[in-house]
């Protein structure tokens, strides 16, 4: 199977993370390709690899594009089911493709006034009140996760699924950001930054030097 996953800049893209860390949990070969997001024609450098114009993309020999981080993860789990990249269980399963579409289609205030930079270390100065119902919700969130299904492991169902790909970047603005956070919620946290494929991706992040101003 010839794959090829097309990301953009690895600072400030998050779907882009999302992407790519599913990809790297399904344990296939894959190729890697960068298209800058900040530069002259990158529209139309994106618009050649997926009708969207966005990233991520996954190019399949076999089965054409697929674009959408969530359309790729359900690609890949389908492709290697070894790889159980949704949590074991009718139940699990179902509240992982919850919250996952939650955050597909939510969050806005929190993405909005908090967009994923990992090379920034610095508190807002004012956290606005639609954004911290955002962070109490997300933090709801990984609480009930943990408490039904983390007793196998530290990731939001045990071991680390799409749904972690897909609260990685969350994960990376609560740091980016100093947000406060109830004690398991930070353990969470550091959980994602203790995962090897986040690890690898966050420095290669915090060497890009590419601004998006």
């Amino acid at each position: 199977m010839s794959l090829t996953l097309i990301i953009g800049n690895k600072n400030y893209s998050s779907w882009s993370l999302r992407g790519w860390l599913v990809t790297e949990l399904s344990g296939a070969p894959y190729q890697e390709v960068t298209e800058s997001l900040y530069r002259a024609g990158s529209r139309q450098r994106l618009l050649a690899h997926s009708p969207s114009g966005k990233v991520p993309v996954l190019k399949t020999a076999e089965d054409g594009v697929i674009w959408d981080s969530l359309a790729i993860a359900e690609y890949l789990a389908e492709r290697f089911p070894e790889a159980h990249l949704w949590p074991r269980g009718q139940a699990a399963r179902a509240l992982a493709r919850s919250i996952c579409a939650e955050m597909h289609s939510g969050f806005v205030a929190l993405r909005s006034h908090m967009p994923m930079d990992m090379q920034r270390l610095t508190a807002l100065a004012d956290v606005p009140d639609e954004v911290a119902v955002d962070i109490r919700r997300i933090c709801t969130l990984w609480a009930d996760c943990r408490a039904r299904y983390g007793q196998d492991g530290p990731f939001l169902f045990g071991h680390a699924s799409v749904a972690d790909a897909f609260y990685a970047p969350v994960a990376s603005r609560l740091r980016s950001y100093a947000v406060a956070l109830p004690d398991e919620a930070a353990a969470y946290v550091d959980t994602i930054f203790q995962w090897p494929a986040f690890q690898r991706w966050h420095q290669a992040a915090l060497q890009e030097t590419e601004s998006n101003q």
